[in-house]
């Protein structure tokens, strides 16, 4: 079925971006579009193995609140579709691709996978198998910040969390009860709805009594916005603002982003729950292609600098193949290390 629910309007003419800014975007979005290409090629020739979720479609999200961020000093905690969160957040595309290979250069070490990326150094909080598992990680994160700030006085302690999860985690405990506490104590903390349409195979108008996600948050007493999160700069702009309040001191924002997932829900799934109609609506949406059409209707770029970052990206991911084939496995004599915290040496 054709999604019928109205999109969101949102006049990116207004969005006042610079070509700096829009290069930045596009380059994030088509990095994160060509790296999942390749774990699709990797996965089917058997260099990947287990569960793999791949992103493509929902670009707009990752790049708009991430990189709407501070890197390296706020948080991201994402869900077990991560590659992308991991790539928007700087984790380096060798680290990530080296860990879908399991290798010990990856950075979970080639112990996590495709649904457990992590990375202290950007402030990548994990990637979680359960859906609404990352959601409380995410409120820990959020609530020490404010109480560095207030109790202990530390007066640099003003980072944000951002929180991803999809449509049918908003179903789960976890995601009422860390929305109150995060109301009642005005947690710095965004929590991203990422709306695909679908969990799994359960459309998201037959399992909810309320599809419209962003409208929970009014039970909870805090701002909830609907974004078309085919638009990076809608997203962009949102996030931006929810960012600001929650910097601020003035609590959490519930963000409802409307996207789609161009693929199955991983790559065992053969895909044929969705029609093709509904497939060919949202296809029409391409984030990267609408950001293109704006930068070169706005003369910000030109089609062959937009082109320039397409062959820079894909050297970037060939790189990152070669240096994930090259890297050594892990080896079995550190089985249990990493398991508890050590001292460093």
């Amino acid at each position: 079925m054709v999604q019928e629910r109205t999109l969101p309007v949102f006049q990116t003419a207004g969005a006042n971006i610079t070509r700096e800014e829009g290069l930045m975007l596009y380059e994030d979005m088509v990095l994160g579009r060509a790296f999942e290409d390749k774990c699709a090629e990797m996965y089917y020739r058997g260099k990947m193995f287990g569960f793999v979720h791949l992103y493509n479609g929902q670009e707009a999200v990752s790049t708009g609140v991430i990189r709407a961020m501070r890197p390296g000093e706020d948080f991201v905690c994402s869900t077990y579709r991560d590659h992308v969160h991991a790539l928007s957040v700087g984790v380096p595309a060798d680290n990530v691709m080296a860990e879908l290979f399991g290798k010990v250069t990856g950075c979970s070490k080639g112990r996590g996978g495709s649904m457990h990326l992590f990375s202290a150094e950007h402030r990548l909080l994990g990637g979680y198998a359960f859906i609404g598992e990352g959601i409380p990680v995410a409120l820990g994160a959020a609530f020490q910040t404010k109480y560095r700030r207030e109790a202990m006085g530390d007066a640099t302690a003003d980072q944000v969390t951002a929180c991803f999860f999809g449509d049918g985690t908003t179903n789960n405990g976890q995601f009422y009860e860390c929305l109150n506490m995060a109301a009642l104590w005005k947690l710095p903390i965004l929590f991203v709805v990422e709306n695909n349409k679908w969990a799994i195979g359960m459309a998201h108008e037959r399992a909810t009594s309320q599809p419209e996600i962003y409208r929970k948050a009014s039970v909870f007493g805090m701002p909830g916005v609907e974004v078309d999160g085919m638009d990076v700069l809608a997203v962009r702009a949102v996030a931006q603002e929810a960012i600001a309040r929650a910097r601020a001191g003035e609590g959490p924002t519930l963000i409802e982003a409307l996207t789609y997932r161009f693929r199955g829900h991983s790559l065992a799934d053969p895909d044929e729950l969705r029609s093709k109609a509904e497939k060919e609506f949202w296809f029409a949406r391409d984030p990267i292609k609408r950001l293109a059409a704006y930068m070169t209707e706005q003369s910000l770029a030109t089609q062959d600098e937009l082109k320039a970052i397409e062959h820079r990206v894909q050297d970037v991911i060939e790189r990152a193949v070669k240096f994930a084939q090259e890297s050594p496995e892990p080896d079995p004599a550190d089985l249990y290390k990493y398991v508890f915290a050590e001292d460093d040496p």
